[in-house]
């Protein structure tokens, strides 16, 4: 079997206690060789931290590593100090409510590797019940994420019924960080500093807490000219909660996230160029979220009031990502539409990437 690079494996905890025994043995049952798998827990009151102890072992198991953080820091600040404390060229992302088929991270890597402009690879996410239960009819989750021109980003193929459509190679905007490989340099590159001299860049952004990291990272990541792969040949399962149609029954805490992370994701990224070409359906969405805001959904209110505390240092970040912008506007605008958009790959990355995969199965 190939083994390209080295594979660090990173997981945030919090009140996971349902899913984690479960995500760690589909992690550990990996054909490919992982050189290390670092788990951050969030301060977990729900009995997480039992089931973690049991794989706080260096004798049984040597790669897996465990931090415990006395408060919860957030999903984002919490991947931040996974990837710090991790060493692969290459970190996989994972949820805890994801299961992984044994040739997951072979296939992503094999994708990622046929061309060092790859910063990011996804693959086929189904959806499970939080029983882990695998429905009779598959159910696509997620096969990379895309941007619509009301600047809402959305899972490609989600809750559709997975009949075969998804099966080629395919450049899309980004992935979703449920279960996502990064490439080391790229993380590197497009993390912003954050003023301390010794101090690592920011990869996602603490100040988004929790949800749409993934999509303002992906932005980034296309900015500063990286590729996100979608590969068919990595597969897994999740546990999806959030979903625009099940938005009332998700805590006050996470929509008002959500609408947060709305603004600063555009503040940070979007060019005046794509904010011309779309700034009806713009703002159509933002009188739709706003409206929703003041006659129903009180608490997210106090997203707004994040997003004006927060000004000073949105202007800095989106001062470092404009100055560092390598892609020209109209390629840009070219991913924001309402239907799902990608790119075939190349014929010689599809070729390669499909030899690699017929050798990992073989192996």
């Amino acid at each position: 079997m190939i083994h390209n690079g080295l594979v660090s494996v990173t997981i945030v905890t919090y009140n996971s206690g349902r899913f984690i025994k479960r995500c760690l043995e589909s992690v550990l049952a990996q054909k490919f060789p992982l050189k290390e798998i670092v788990v951050v827990d969030n301060a977990s009151t729900d009995g997480t931290v039992d089931i973690l102890d049991q794989f706080d072992d260096p004798e049984k198991f040597k790669d897996v590593r465990i931090y415990y953080n006395d408060a919860n820091i957030g999903f984002a600040a919490a991947q931040n100090q996974a990837i710090q404390l991790s060493s692969g060229e290459w970190i996989l992302t994972l949820n805890p409510d994801v299961l992984l088929l044994p040739n997951f991270v072979q296939a992503l890597v094999d994708a990622g590797n046929r061309d060092p402009k790859i910063g990011t690879v996804c693959g086929k996410l189904l959806a499970m019940s939080a029983t882990f239960d695998l429905p009779e009819t598959p159910i696509v989750d997620s096969t990379g994420i895309y941007f619509n021109p009301m600047l809402r980003h959305l899972d490609r193929g989600s809750q559709e019924v997975d009949n075969g459509e998804y099966m080629n190679y395919e450049y899309v905007f980004g992935a979703t960080a449920a279960a996502a490989l990064y490439r080391r340099e790229m993380i590197d590159d497009v993390s912003i500093p954050t003023g301390s001299s010794n101090g690592p860049g920011e990869f996602f952004d603490p100040d988004f807490f929790v949800y749409r990291e993934d999509a303002d990272v992906a932005w980034r990541a296309q900015l500063l000219g990286w590729k996100c792969l979608y590969t068919p040949y990595a597969r897994g399962y999740h546990v999806r909660a959030v979903l625009p149609m099940n938005r009332h029954a998700l805590p006050a805490v996470i929509n008002m996230h959500s609408v947060k992370n709305r603004f600063l994701m555009r503040i940070k990224n979007i060019s005046p160029d794509l904010y011309r070409q779309h700034w009806f359906a713009i703002t159509t969405r933002d009188f739709v979220v706003l409206g929703a805001c003041l006659i129903r959904e009180h608490s997210s209110l106090r997203a707004f009031w994040l997003v004006a505390k927060s000004w000073n240092r949105l202007m800095q970040k989106r001062h470092w990502i404009m100055e560092h912008k390598r892609v020209t506007d109209a390629y840009m605008s070219a991913w924001f539409h309402f239907q799902p958009q990608a790119l075939p790959a190349s014929k010689q990355t599809v070729r390669g990437a499909k030899q690699l995969a017929a050798r990992a199965v073989r192996g």
